[in-house]
């Protein structure tokens, strides 16, 4: 008994979808189908003159069914490894079938994400390299997945298919709302985008939310990438669980890659800003945002590409050797996060499958006036996995030590930047964004667990109470925050004239009342240099000398007051021009006298500062006023406390003078007698000061003062700092 071997039949309507690349289960109609009577095997191949499906027993001639659809239908009872053989006039070709390869999502990964809990979310999404073996040899090409939810077909288009996507249309895995394809022969450096039909039938191409790379702008397809990159911070990373950022030193250097010295890629980055960065003794660099973003004058807080560091440097593995090399190097290295709201560029995130799917669908909730961007959907399960995932790709694949997260006011309030009826209260009728809240504190949460010794760190400028503290105890749970008060009222208080000071001096007192509420890092980051403020030097009054003097006792007053430090880069070097993004820094500055002592000084600060206990306990038991109130003579004096490894108690004397004129004699209370030794004094000539310091030791005298049993004697030189300590503890 013979049977005819007749094809799985497909009906009209679902072979024309089909192809056009417009059927929602292409997987269905094409590839390898058992059916009663053999295997039916149907590919799309366009205007071909033949088709032929090789499989290891043998060729079988396909036959035209429609619209471009080949079927031919092989002997046998399983389904056998086959290619495909295209004919076009002269030129014969043999290729892999996309049509054949079971998904490379499972079952648990579309699960998860519809809960909105894959943590690996980069590993299943986006684009991966990947081989599969069988008799008829090896075969690598590229997986393919995204979320487009409401979408009604989804294409992958790019160079190796001519832009043209009817042949490489892509499976709907069911409810979870992803499509998903294994494309042959792409490979590493492959631009693609998805093509995606709208709920309204209309096709639009995007860039792959999950893309690792990208061209360099104004270009705006994604790349195919891989990971190669051999990493060498063994040491580094395995210290790192076990260290403590709040107990140790952490002063951090702030850049902008683009304008440190222009042209420089990660790599030769890795050659100049490292080395740099370990001269000056800063513990931590922080690069501002990395992620991919069209316009470089947003200094990268516009991103488009959430998971791919900004081709205008080179490619992820550079950027992972930039990072590597720091490490080796014993520096730390933040990335600025930019989790707040995102761009409207029609080729990225904004109305990505035809709907608000990214951006909350409320106008009034899912867009910001000031800025012109999107906000994005906290309340949606598969958002908040998008940027809980995204945080710990930077921490995993990139080894990066910490997340400063812009704009954190700006989620944590409905009202911000808003007037009223521009805003919708909260179901309890409040202005608190509960679900950006929940999603705040589980990215720190799901962060501190997965990375142990990473840093979060809040921009955030309102009182919002419980910011570093734990989200077990309903806080938000970020390791720290940015002192936004202490940077307003310094700068406030030092660019009035020193005669003027006296009536500011609460501007200079103030941080102390709330400085241990939080767990603070002191900034003086771009945000103070740019659109119209000026650089740091240029806010100090006075002739060319006072300026550098007074920046000199600025870093000393913020080297020395609980918290950490962070510097924008140039402001270690007096830069004088407002920082521009289009120019490098001002280095030849470093041919002057003045500018020279400036960055000797920060030197100087950061040795100190990285070798003594007594600043990093920013504990309310590691600070203690000796005089807060001598605001006549615009001076400020206090001790720093804290405990070496050992356990032996440490204590550093800070005396800081905002007059125009040295204090000669100026007496000062000592928490003990005996020998004391100044180990700082920002009036020294070799920072470019006048020379007013203390030679030799101090000798502490049983004169009671500012409440203490002891006292010295000190020159304090004029718009300077002075540091004690004890002879024991220097040598």
């Amino acid at each position: 008994m013979s049977f005819e071997l007749t094809p799985i039949p497909v009906n009209d309507d679902t072979l024309d979808a089909v192809a056009s690349g417009s059927y929602y289960s292409p997987h269905a109609v094409l590839g390898a189908h058992l059916g009663d009577t053999g295997v039916t095997i149907r590919t799309v191949a366009h205007l071909a003159d033949a088709v032929d499906i090789i499989t290891p027993t043998g060729a079988y001639a396909a036959t035209h069914e429609r619209g471009g659809v080949w079927v031919a239908v092989v002997p046998g009872k399983e389904i056998p490894p086959y290619r495909v053989s295209v004919t076009y006039g002269d030129d014969t070709t043999v290729r892999d079938d996309p049509y054949r390869y079971l998904p490379t999502l499972g079952e648990m990964d579309t699960y998860l994400i519809s809960e909105g809990r894959h943590e690996n979310l980069w590993k299943v999404l986006g684009a991966h390299v990947t081989t599969y073996t069988d008799e008829l040899g090896e075969t690598s090409g590229t997986a393919f997945a995204v979320w487009a939810p409401n979408a009604r077909a989804v294409r992958v288009v790019g160079e190796f298919n001519y832009w043209d996507g009817s042949t490489t249309s892509m499976r709907s895995l069911g409810s979870s709302g992803v499509w998903e394809i294994f494309v042959p022969d792409v490979g590493v450096g492959a631009r693609y985008k998805f093509e995606i039909q709208g709920p309204g039938g209309n096709w639009f191409q995007k860039a792959d939310p999950l893309a690792r790379a990208t061209e360099i702008p104004p270009a705006t397809a994604s790349v195919v990438t891989d990971y190669f990159h051999t990493w060498g911070d063994q040491e580094w990373m395995e210290t790192r669980k076990d260290r403590n950022v709040h107990t140790g030193p952490m002063s951090v250097y702030e850049v902008h890659a683009g304008s440190w010295r222009q042209g420089l890629g990660y790599r030769e980055l890795a050659d100049e800003l490292v080395p740099y960065v370990k001269q000056m003794g800063f513990t931590h660099v922080e690069f501002m945002p990395l992620a991919e973003h069209p316009f470089g004058g947003s200094w990268g807080y516009q991103v488009t590409s959430y998971f791919a560091p900004t081709s205008r440097y080179g490619t992820p593995d550079d950027f992972r050797y930039l990072v590597d090399a720091f490490h080796r190097a014993g520096i730390g290295v933040i990335l600025d996060w930019v989790p707040a709201h995102f761009p409207k560029d029609d080729f990225a995130l904004a109305r990505f499958d035809g709907t608000p799917l990214y951006e909350d669908p409320d106008p009034l909730r899912g867009e910001h006036p000031d800025w012109g961007t999107y906000v994005f959907n906290f309340g949606r399960r598969e958002v908040r996995n998008f940027l809980v995932a995204n945080a710990l790709y930077w921490l995993e694949d990139f080894h990066i030590d910490g997340l400063r997260v812009d704009a954190v006011a700006s989620m944590l309030y409905l009202d911000y930047s808003r007037k009223d009826g521009q805003w919708r209260p909260n179901q309890y009728g409040g202005r608190e964004n509960l679900e950006a809240i929940e999603f705040i504190q589980e990215a720190n949460a799901t962060a501190y667990r997965r990375h142990p010794g990473i840093v979060m760190i809040a921009e955030e400028s309102t009182a919002w109470p419980g910011v570093t503290a734990p989200t077990s105890g309903g806080g938000l749970g970020y390791g720290m925050k940015w002192n936004m008060g202490w940077m307003n009222d310094t700068l406030r208080y030092l660019s009035e004239d020193p005669v003027n000071r006296r009536w500011h001096h609460g501007e200079l007192t103030f941080s102390l009342v709330y400085a241990f509420s939080e767990n603070y890092v002191l900034p003086l980051s771009h945000d103070e240099v740019v659109h119209g403020k000026g650089s740091l030097i240029s806010k100090m009054p006075g002739d060319k000398w006072q300026r550098l003097a007074g920046l000199r006792s600025l870093y000393a007053y913020q080297w020395s007051h609980p918290g950490k430090q962070l510097l924008f880069m140039g402001q270690e070097i007096g830069q004088e021009q407002e920082w521009n993004e289009s120019y490098s820094l001002d280095w030849w500055l470093l041919d002057q006298e003045g500018h020279a002592g400036v960055a000797h000084l920060i030197e100087r600060l950061n040795a100190i500062y990285t070798s003594s206990p007594a600043l990093w306990d920013d504990d309310y038991t590691g600070f203690e006023w000796i005089d807060a109130s001598d605001g006549d003579h615009n001076l400020i004096s206090y001790l720093r406390k804290g405990s070496d490894e050992q356990g032996n108690r440490e204590v550093i004397v800070c005396v800081s003078n905002f007059a125009g004129n040295p204090h000669e004699g100026y007496r000062v209370g000592l928490p003990f007698g005996g020998e004391w030794v100044e180990i700082l004094n920002t009036d020294a000539e070799e920072f470019g000061g006048s020379g007013v310091v203390n030679v030799g030791s101090v000798i502490a005298e049983d004169t009671p003062w500012n409440g203490r049993p002891v006292s010295a004697q000190l020159r304090v030189p004029p718009l300077g700092a002075v540091w004690l300590a004890p002879v024991s503890q220097v040598h």
